[in-house]
């Protein structure tokens, strides 16, 4: 068997991660291309060193640009890729552009393609994510859904034939990386202690790019730093420039670089509540039981909503106060598995194969 996985941002770097832990000793050749839509070495490099997820047989070096140019630029620098490497599965990870771009080239080429993450909806079209995860659910062969809600999403759509329950490779992910991060310990575990900070992301372009939106998610940040607990923020390079083009500065929150994944989970695992506009980091907090704060007027991970686990604010300041001191959460469920997702979308590529 000959896979190719296309990966290029954070999340499928995790998602490989335990692909590749469940390929060890399958005899599979496996080929990974990088599409280099996240190329800064907080956001890439250092993953594939933590995760030790095997070097990249092709870089496309895409880097950043609008949607529109970057899926152009994959999409043409993809199909020569795919035309030499002829794999007899073509791996896609989530909901970028990446995704997408993987998914019209190898359906153009009549290659076979598996959508891990497959069957997410958020029901807003606006979002970008959204439209890729429609366009490679629905040219994919075959659909690995992380959830029963994710199935029936499908069926809804027709796509049932195509659909396999798998769980969710990402809590792979998340249950082997946070014994190590306990383990290795370090500044930031001995600086955030459990239970004693809420934990901040913001990275979307709907929050980052429209001033208003970025300025209330700052001033509500500022005032649950100063009035509830500590905050840390590791700021996406991207909303970094944000805040700087917009003047809005950070007093009470503390703001640190981007970590890294394994980093990450020691936070999350450690913090008291989360604030973000991350779908990954929705998960991550439902996987370690840590109250979570959505900021954003939807979520594609509607089984983290229920029992109040996760709260959708939006970016209205008041309604994120009041999130973070709401007590009553839980109790939380286990609608993503049990850990063994990665060797179920194996093992369901294997049976399609046949």
């Amino acid at each position: 068997m000959r896979l190719c996985s296309i990966v290029g941002a954070r999340p499928q770097f995790i998602k490989l991660a335990a692909v590749c832990q469940s390929l060890a000793g399958r005899g599979w050749q496996h080929v990974i291309v990088h599409t280099g839509q996240h190329y800064d070495r907080g956001m890439s490099g250092v993953f594939f060193d933590e995760l030790q997820i095997p070097r990249p047989d092709c870089n496309l070096e895409v880097g950043s640009a609008s949607h529109g140019q970057q899926l152009g630029q994959m999409l043409e620098r993809l199909e020569p890729v795919l035309a030499r490497e002829q794999p007899d599965w073509v791996l896609l990870f989530g909901d970028t552009n990446s995704t997408m771009a993987g998914a019209i080239v190898a359906s153009r080429l009549g290659l076979r393609t598996a959508h891990i993450e497959a069957g997410l909806r958020s029901f807003r079209r606006s979002m970008p994510e959204e439209s890729n995860r429609i366009v490679a659910d629905h040219l994919s062969d075959l659909l690995l859904c992380p959830t029963t809600v994710a199935m029936q999403n499908l069926a809804r759509e027709g796509l049932a034939d195509r659909s396999v329950l798998t769980g969710d490779v990402m809590y792979d992910a998340a249950l082997g990386f946070r014994a190590v991060a306990e383990r290795r310990g370090g500044e930031l575990a001995d600086r955030w202690k459990p239970g004693e900070f809420a934990l901040a992301t913001v990275h979307r372009a709907e929050n980052t790019d429209d001033r208003r939106r970025l300025e209330d998610i700052v001033l509500a940040l500022e005032e649950v730093a100063r009035t509830e607990c500590p905050v840390v923020w590791p700021v996406h390079p991207r909303t970094r420039k944000r805040l700087t083009e917009m003047g809005l500065t950070l007093n009470a929150v503390t703001a640190i670089e981007p970590v890294s994944y394994v980093q990450m989970l020691l936070l999350e695992s450690r913090a008291q509540v989360i604030l973000t506009d991350s779908g990954g980091v929705q998960k991550e907090a439902y996987f370690f039981k840590v109250p979570c704060v959505t900021l954003r007027d939807e979520t594609e991970w509607q089984e983290t909503l229920d029992n109040r686990c996760n709260v959708l604010t939006g970016t209205d300041r008041a309604a994120i106060i009041e999130a973070v001191q709401c007590r009553s959460r839980g109790p939380w469920m286990t609608p993503y598995g049990h850990g063994g997702a990665s060797d179920a979308t194996l093992e369901a590529i294997a049976a399609t194969s046949t």
